[in-house]
């Protein structure tokens, strides 16, 4: 290969999933090597069914919800969707997340469904980084709230202080807020981007001012949906309060309302094939500084993951079924 001449996308592609699933496999080998694996599979096949139930049951509340908030966005934009084709997109856009290399799948697909009513990728790509921002919103809320509440026992155990959430949740609105605020501010800012095709580039700018514009003219949906990104990662922690009731781990609930957020954090780094591994030593980690076994962190990680996993499969149907309806067409 020529000095300096760059790596076909193919190849890089190639060599960054190979890096992903090198460093899962490093943190999974390293973390088990760690841990009691028969108290481990002891503790997963000993799980409480009913339990296990309701994390199933609380987890598809969280779809749902997820659901809602993005139809709240999609209604501000003068186009309606209904909401059982939101939710199975939103099914379909979970099942990728969950056995595609990397989360950016599941966003496609819910760019791909909603761009033809809309009559715009950028608009309804728009929107999802919309939905995406909020919701990392709602996620630090609820992190720095737990924080709050559990600086008052367990403090010496939290890996971060209380004030490093607020402080960084203000900065993250402060930040945002201008976006919705002032959008031609926003189109201002983008316009040294019309250098690389100025009709093109000129015409996506508008689009995206325009999205945000329509967003400002919507309060009550920009508030419905940042209560509802509360909400949804409240009904997570939830989730895996469920999981942990199931495998008869006492972690308190509010050491799992920072845990959870934070570790959602964490899988959004792209070092690591969905989150396999760096999630895992995240779970280990906090356990340890409460003083719970190591097997008890993998347990809860791996068992909630696999749930999980198990029921995005109905997004899998969801497509399966999408695509015979296209043929019977």
């Amino acid at each position: 290969m020529t000095p300096g001449r760059r790596l076909p996308p193919a190849i890089r592609q190639a060599l960054a999933i190979t890096a992903k699933v090198t460093v899962s496999a490093a943190l999974m080998a390293l973390l088990l090597s760690r841990t009691d694996l028969r108290g481990l599979a002891d503790q997963v096949f000993r799980a409480s069914p009913f339990w296990v139930t309701a994390a199933l049951g609380i987890y598809l509340t969280h779809l749902a919800v997820n659901t809602w908030r993005w139809r709240l966005l999609l209604d501000t934009q003068g186009t309606a969707f209904a909401g059982r084709q939101l939710f199975a997109s939103y099914l379909v856009a979970t099942f990728f997340n969950n056995f595609l290399p990397s989360n950016i799948g599941g966003d496609v697909v819910r760019v791909t469904d909603t761009a033809g009513r809309l009559g715009s990728k950028t608009l309804a790509a728009t929107i999802v980084l919309i939905d995406r921002g909020i919701g990392l919103l709602g996620l630090v809320l609820v992190a720095a709230v737990g924080a709050s509440l559990a600086a008052g026992g367990q403090a010496g155990a939290l890996p971060v202080w209380p004030s490093w959430l607020w402080i960084g949740l203000l900065l993250a609105v402060v930040v945002s807020a201008p976006a919705v605020l002032a959008p031609a501010g926003v189109g201002r800012l983008l316009q040294p981007l019309r250098v690389l095709h100025p009709e093109w580039v000129g015409e996506r700018i508008a689009r995206v001012t325009g999205t945000l514009g329509r967003l400002r003219e919507c309060p009550a949906a920009l508030a419905g949906c940042f209560a509802g990104a509360v909400i949804v990662q409240a009904i997570l922690v939830l989730y895996y309060a469920a999981v942990a009731g199931a495998l008869g781990i006492p972690i308190p609930l509010v050491h799992l309302a920072v845990l959870v957020p934070l570790s959602f954090v964490v899988q959004m780094l792209p070092v690591s094939m969905n989150g396999f591994g760096v999630r895992e030593a995240t779970f280990s980690f906090y356990f340890g500084r409460l003083g719970l076994p190591i097997e008890s962190a993998m347990a809860l990680s791996l068992v909630a993951t696999g749930l999980i996993m198990l029921l995005s499969l109905l997004g899998a149907a969801a497509y399966v079924g999408r695509g015979k309806t296209k043929a019977e067409g």
